[in-house]
């Protein structure tokens, strides 16, 4: 049986540490799925479809990664696409505390399916989209934090906006 992960997260933009998790996930699977969440309840600054195409974009050298966007219950998500991993990125122990309690109450509502946790390289370890979107706002440069499709992109949507 072919093994199936999702990594599932926001990606509001996409970041090297996100990458450097992809990437590695995809040395231990045989297809990541990444999967961008469309929360309602967020307002964030790029659309699904935007995360998305830079998910494309910065991915297309990995052949055995998909990009997708999903709503609702991550584990209804990874059932639907026959997934049977999820595979999340730790930067910190206050990160852990949070995964760990979604990795259990996914683990409750789908024993067959397993929580996979990756540390980040160090180097990213202080990375989140959070401090990227602040740092572009302002214009400072974030091309050694974001692919340069990323870079571009983060660079057009804060100078429409001013």
């Amino acid at each position: 049986m072919a093994s199936i992960a999702v990594c599932p997260g926001s990606f509001d933009p996409v970041t090297r540490g996100h990458l450097d998790i992809i990437t590695r996930g995809t040395k231990v699977f045989d297809q990541v799925i990444v999967a961008v969440l469309n929360n309602r309840t967020k307002e964030p600054l790029f659309s699904v479809e935007e995360r998305v195409h830079l998910l494309e974009e910065t991915t297309k050298d990995l052949p055995n990664v998909t990009i997708d966007s999903f709503h609702g219950l991550l584990i209804d998500y990874v059932r639907q696409k026959n997934a049977n991993a999820i595979i999340k990125g730790l930067r910190a122990v206050s990160d852990f505390e949070y995964e760990l309690q979604m990795a259990s109450i996914n683990r409750k509502l789908d024993e067959e399916v397993e929580t996979f946790f990756m540390m980040t390289n160090n180097k990213y370890s202080y990375l989140s989209s959070s401090i990227v979107k602040e740092i572009a706002k302002y214009q400072a440069p974030v091309g050694d934090l974001v692919p340069p499709t990323v870079e571009e992109a983060l660079r057009q949507k804060y100078s429409s906006s001013n």
